[in-house]
């Protein structure tokens, strides 16, 4: 399948950012939250995932945000401990997510990450801010998965849709301005 290709650790990362982003964005938004002001005003909404600008920018650490719980996403290729901590540390140490170019176990990353940061810091209260601060991490198999479901839903269309939009946006495709 297309899309699967995308999602694959040879794949250029400006594809699977734009491949990841609407596998995400068609997954979340089924997911329900029930949100007021008050228990007389809860009602349900359904997440929505926004890119938050073009694949690579310098955007402070965050390609995606859901609404309404704001919920961040960053898209990256590297299990340089250090990376995560300058996104991390770049909005604040507010909980992030992140959306990881590897087939390598969510708890083998996880285990990365806190080596990492264990010969970064060394100081455990330090450590466990940090590795708190990591919110959810979805790797290639994770997002998979998720496809596969999406699949069974037979929502192929829609995430295939937004991966031609967002390619559109970030290769220039129909823009006649030279």
């Amino acid at each position: 399948m297309f899309i699967r290709s995308l999602l694959s650790p040879e794949r250029d990362a400006r594809l699977f950012e734009i491949a990841s982003y609407a596998v995400l964005k068609a997954h979340f938004s089924t997911k329900i939250i029930f949100i007021g002001r008050t228990r007389d005003t809860i009602e349900e909404e359904a997440l929505k995932l926004f890119k938050t600008g073009r694949t690579n920018a310098n955007d402070g650490g965050i390609d995606f945000v859901t609404r309404p719980l704001g919920k961040f996403f960053q898209v990256t290729e590297t299990l340089d401990s250090k990376k995560y901590f300058l996104d991390i540390d770049k909005i604040e140490r507010y909980p992030i997510s992140f959306v990881i170019k590897t087939t390598l176990e969510i708890d083998e990353i996880r285990s990365r990450l806190e080596d990492g940061a264990k010969e970064q810091y060394g100081v455990q209260a330090i450590i466990r801010r940090y590795m708190a601060a990591i919110e959810e991490i979805f790797n290639i198999p994770r997002l998979l998965a998720i496809l596969d479901n999406l699949a069974r839903q037979r929502r192929i269309a829609e995430v295939l849709d937004e991966i031609i939009r967002w390619s559109n946006v970030e290769f220039d495709i129909g823009n006649n301005s030279n």
